[in-house]
């Protein structure tokens, strides 16, 4: 089993869709044994918050539900918890970084490694295109779900 922990600032727009889309992946493929799948936010901004309604407005166009969600912050043992620790932006690696003393194991990547685009998922909280994120989304986990179980 594969143990995905995505990551972005608040966990209620990147992180938190990439949680769901992946679910949802996985579910749909009959794979729900081979992958363990949460987010997390760095910051404490929006702790025990929903997905924010842009945000879940695009996943329910796209089928996904996203109820019960509460943001939380990464804690250090979650390094230890996950395989692999997916960040949507460098601001949010260097974040990974300093609350798990760096990435001794390899842990930690952009979620554009996965997918057909490069660079950031850039937060749409600031941006509006959770269309747009929402793609790149789709296509980073469309990457993690190749992976052998």
């Amino acid at each position: 089993m594969i143990s995905i922990l995505f990551v972005c600032h608040g966990n209620i727009c990147r992180s938190a869709m990439a949680e769901y889309i992946m679910k949802d992946m996985v579910k749909k493929a009959g794979r729900e044994k081979d992958f363990h799948i949460e987010s997390a936010a760095t910051s404490t901004e929006e702790i025990g918050n929903p997905v924010y309604p842009p945000a879940r407005r695009v996943l329910l166009a796209h089928g996904i539900a996203c109820e019960g969600h509460a943001a939380r912050q990464i804690a250090r043992k979650d390094y230890e918890r996950f395989d692999l620790i997916i960040g949507m932006d460098r601001w949010n690696i260097r974040n990974m970084q300093r609350v798990f003393q760096n990435d001794p194991d390899g842990k930690i990547h952009l979620m554009s490694e996965y997918g057909h685009f490069s660079g950031e998922v850039e937060d749409p909280w600031y941006t509006g295109k959770f269309d747009k994120v929402y793609e790149q989304l789709d296509d980073g986990c469309r990457g993690l779900l190749k992976m052998p179980g």
